[in-house]
């Protein structure tokens, strides 16, 4: 019983003194060990005079008595070893500290230094350019990137090899742009041809490897006109898969830049060009923050994904709108009337009910602002607004031809001063036309309804600047507006020779008149939907009417009404030959080729062939013309030598390809002996042109090509007054050919009425018709 109590005592002092050693400081701890001694001094004491009662205990009683005894050493020995290990473990938190803080002073300089690494070291702007469009985007692009603070370098594919030179761009960090245009035949441009050559050849050849180009980040951009069906954008799609096929990582989607305004999706090439643009400075700035690629919604995983989600829920919007138009949707049916030349349409929506009187014999009316055409489904007419149609000028273009002088009409045509005419004001002699045909130059206006062509001659005097297309696709501006401007603007072209040195006066007077419309400007005048109602009106206003076509649009030239005269441009006497000369849209171009000179030997007015003589191109094909002239019967066949428009990254003629005047004479004389009916009526040096007529023009040895324009004038209102039932041929209103303008002739075709003016040290003109 004695033992216990002792224990707890010992236990209790065993817990409670280490801790009161680690707490007291300084004197507390030296007073404590005092108190200690005198203590453990009263129990030695004591325990002598216990000592005869020590010895009745049992070992294990005098182990814990001997330990009772020296408790102030085991109180130490607990204090010393409990310190040690809270030293031990302030220390360890102290070094865990130490190490949190330099990790996380080592995770900011790692960040730092992430933050200053270059992802973009700069960008190398590719291009393959044939007119230059591509090579303005380049410097425009480079200009831009500068201003980013990233270098950009503008290179010419010509000049870059990319054997040695393009797997370095793998791993210099840099983003390449390549701006390829589409040339003739889906063929890239002259200065690209050996790149992509390269390219294509490398994606197929095992030597390289599919990982060739593993790490190049590059981007790119095609320019072409989706009139070429067959080969649209074909370089620029061809360059994009051959990178993506040697491993190439393309950092963005292709663009495609489209000339044709009409299917653009911006309104022109350099509208889709500046959308592009956009979407790749901003693309290059997330590569240079270092950002990767955002999800396109294409995962390979076939995950959920927010793109996914919101391209879902956009087509059920689309859905959903759908059917709620097709609640309201207009439906149209087409009534006979008792009137023959009118038909009744009737307009059924959920609202109302219409009926519209529409003259039958129109081939498109307009309805409350809406263009009714006619479709091929059944008689079915299909409502088609016309504000959703673009305009065939673009700003680009308008600026371009308005630098080439054009007065620009509306939306899609152009007058322009003919150099003939400035000659004639001032009495220096007129153009072949005024030879051949006995036409003034100086009261001629030059024009066209429809810049639009469906070539693209190399030896184009526009230099390709209009644009081009296979049909009507634009807005339309009225005939009457059209002719209205043409002629006030030819007016004030003419006023400003007023005063002018060597101008003369009867003459200036005379050319404020105009009696003659050459619509040969530019273009394809006869794509114009409205082309017979701008021929009436010249014809009602007495101006005589040369038009000239491409010979690409047969029907349109079966239905065209009578004109003065009828050209047909046959630049090429075989299918290859045209193909490269002409450069035509359409696939079918020599079958339009060949049914257009049947539909001009249709005609009973006076027809033209326009040959137009390239030197080591065309000259060649005696035999073939004369095939060709069989075909169509025309009345007359003007030969030309190709006027050299100058240097044209568009073109490659050179002055070499255009023929003296002598090889003009005699490509004539030979082509002249192969046909029977036909012999050399007239010439003009001049303009180093020849004229070969039908025979029938030749009456007892008299040549009569001239046009007598007064008589035409009344034979072509006679023909509108009977509804087309009175006709007139082309003999019905000629007049004699006179004596200078004959071949053989010593003035060689120069009115000697005029006074030739030689050019020295000058620039020559070569605008007119």
């Amino acid at each position: 019983m004695y033992c216990y109590p002792l224990t707890r005592l010992y236990l209790l002092q065993v817990a409670l003194v280490p801790a009161l050693i680690v707490l007291l400081r300084g004197s507390d701890l030296e007073f404590l060990l005092c108190v200690c001694d005198s203590y453990h001094w009263c129990k030695t004491e004591n325990s002598f005079l216990h000592a005869a009662s020590q010895d009745v205990h049992s070992p294990s009683e005098n182990y814990l008595m001997s330990i009772w005894h020296n408790r102030l050493y085991v109180y130490s020995a607990a204090a010393l070893l409990f310190g040690v290990w809270l030293s031990l473990k302030m220390a360890l938190k102290n070094v865990n500290a130490a190490l949190w803080v330099r990790k996380a002073e080592q995770k900011n300089n790692s960040s730092s230094d992430r933050d200053a690494e270059v992802h973009v070291s700069g960008v190398k702007i590719f291009y393959g350019s044939q007119t230059g469009t591509a090579k303005g985007f380049a410097n425009e692009l480079s200009e831009e990137v500068n201003t980013l603070g990233i270098p950009a370098e503008v290179i010419d594919m010509k000049d870059y090899d990319p054997d040695d030179q393009l797997a370095d761009e793998c791993v210099s960090k840099s983003v390449c742009v390549f701006l390829v245009a589409t040339y003739t035949d889906g063929q890239p441009t002259e200065n690209a041809e050996w790149f992509c050559k390269w390219l294509e050849e490398a994606s197929t050849d095992f030597r390289y490897g599919k990982t060739y180009l593993k790490g190049l980040r590059y981007a790119v951009f095609g320019l072409g006109n989706s009139v070429y069906v067959g080969h649209y954008n074909t370089v620029g799609k061809n360059v994009d898969k051959w990178l993506w096929m040697l491993s190439g990582k393309r950092i963005m989607t292709r663009g495609e830049g489209d000339c044709n305004v009409v299917k653009s999706r911006n309104g022109s090439v350099q509208a889709d060009f500046q959308a592009w643009k956009v979407k790749f400075v901003n693309r290059l700035q997330a590569l240079a923050r270092g950002e990767k690629k955002s999800c396109n919604g294409n995962c390979k995983t076939g995950g959920s994904c927010k793109n996914k989600k919101k391209e879902k829920q956009e087509e059920e919007e689309r859905a959903a709108a759908q059917n709620n138009s097709s609640e309201v949707m207009t439906e149209t049916a087409i009534l006979s009337t008792a009137e023959p030349n009118f038909y009744v349409m009737m307009v059924v929506n959920s609202s109302r009910l219409k009926v519209l009187f529409l003259p039958q014999a129109k081939g498109e009316v307009q309805g409350d602002g809406q263009m009714v055409k006619l479709s091929k489904l059944n008689g079915v007419k299909r409502v088609e607004d016309e504000e959703e149609r673009r305009e065939m000028i673009t700003p680009a273009l308008r600026e371009a031809l308005t630098k080439q002088g054009y007065k620009l009409i509306g939306s899609h045509s152009g007058v322009k001063l003919c150099r003939w005419t400035k000659s004639m004001l001032r009495g220096r002699g007129g153009c072949y036309k005024h030879t051949f045909y006995g036409i003034e130059s100086h009261r001629c206006m030059e024009t066209t309804p429809s810049l639009a062509c469906a070539n693209k001659c190399v030896f184009c005097w526009r230099h390709h600047t209009n644009p081009v297309g296979t049909e009507w696709r634009w807005k339309m501006d009225p005939a009457e507006k059209i002719l209205q401007d043409a002629v006030e603007k030819h007016q004030s072209m003419i006023r400003q020779f007023r005063g002018v040195p060597g101008v003369k006066p009867e003459r200036y007077e005379e050319g404020l008149s105009v009696k003659h419309c050459a619509l040969s400007l530019v273009g394809e005048p006869i794509m114009y939907p409205e082309i017979n109602a701008f021929i009436r009106l010249l014809h009602f206003y007495r101006i005589s009417s040369f038009l000239v076509t491409n010979a690409q649009f047969p029907q349109e030239i079966r239905s065209l009404v009578p004109v003065t005269q009828l050209y047909v441009s046959v630049d090429a006497s075989t299918k290859d030959s045209l193909k490269k000369i002409d450069r035509p849209l359409f696939k079918d171009f020599w079958p339009r080729f060949l049914d257009s000179l049947r539909a001009l030997g249709e005609k009973r007015q006076r027809t033209v062939y326009r040959l137009t003589l390239v030197k080591a191109w065309n000259v060649e094909e005696m035999q073939a013309y004369s095939e060709l002239i069989a075909l169509g019967q025309p009345d007359f066949i003007e030969v030309k030598g190709v006027t050299y428009c100058g240097e044209s990254s568009a073109s490659s003629l050179t002055m070499a390809n255009v023929p003296w005047h002598q090889e003009v004479v005699a490509f004539v004389q030979q082509l002249a002996d192969m046909l029977p009916q036909y012999e050399i009526a007239c010439e003009h040096e001049h303009s180093n042109c020849l004229l070969i007529a039908h025979t029938k023009f030749k009456v007892d040895g008299e040549w009569w090509t001239w046009i007598d324009y007064e008589r035409f004038q009344e034979l072509a209102k006679a023909h509108e007054e009977s509804g087309g039932q009175q006709s007139f041929s082309a003999l019905d209103y000629v007049a004699k050919t006179p004596s200078w303008a004959l071949f053989g002739a010593q003035e060689q075709g120069f009115d000697p009425t005029d006074t030739r003016f030689q050019r020295r040290n000058k620039t020559k003109d070569i605008s007119g018709c």
